[in-house]
């Protein structure tokens, strides 16, 4: 398994990554997560869907919260064929909780903690934490990674409007 650092920080200390480091253009890695039901999901759930992948550390934490508050209003806005997912390593049970207490109706909310294949997949499993990192990706139609953000510091906000105007450019 590869590893990168220098590439993010936890609180200013620097982590490092587990993974791969995926570039725009690559096809997009295949991964199996959990839905708040327990049912397997993986990237084919979503074929012909233009995807925003936000992988968060857990949506029990103020940057989490409000990063997927904010993604949650900007799905409102995109037309079907775009779909928002939101990617922890939070129990599916807690992040059906967080949802309904939240609000969240727009952004599908998957859990990574059977096999943490889409942070291993994906190189944004935080070594030290064995957490994932603040990362966006948009993967189009064809499952090819249009956009990548790893956020440099884990609780920083990512770049909403970026990756939104990426998504819409898919359209």
């Amino acid at each position: 398994m590869s590893e990168k650092t220098g590439i993010i920080t936890f609180k200013g200390n620097p982590m490092t990554l587990m993974g791969p480091e995926l570039k725009v253009g690559d096809t997009a890695p295949d991964f199996v997560v959990a839905d708040n039901g327990l049912a397997a999901v993986t990237l084919s759930s979503y074929a012909g869907k233009i995807k925003i992948i936000a992988a968060v550390p857990s949506l029990d934490t103020p940057v989490c919260d409000t990063e997927t508050r904010r993604f949650n209003q900007e799905a409102a806005a995109l037309p079907g064929e775009v779909v928002v997912l939101t990617v922890s390593l939070d129990l599916p049970f807690a992040q059906k909780r967080w949802c309904g207490t939240a609000g969240i109706d727009k952004v599908v909310t998957l859990s990574d903690y059977r096999e943490r294949s889409f942070g291993l997949g994906y190189g944004v499993l935080i070594k030290e934490l064995l957490l994932l990192s603040r990362a966006v990706f948009v993967v189009d139609a064809d499952n090819i990674i249009r956009y990548i953000q790893i956020v440099p510091e884990v609780t920083g906000e990512p770049d909403y409007a970026g990756a939104i105007a990426a998504a819409k450019a898919l359209l």
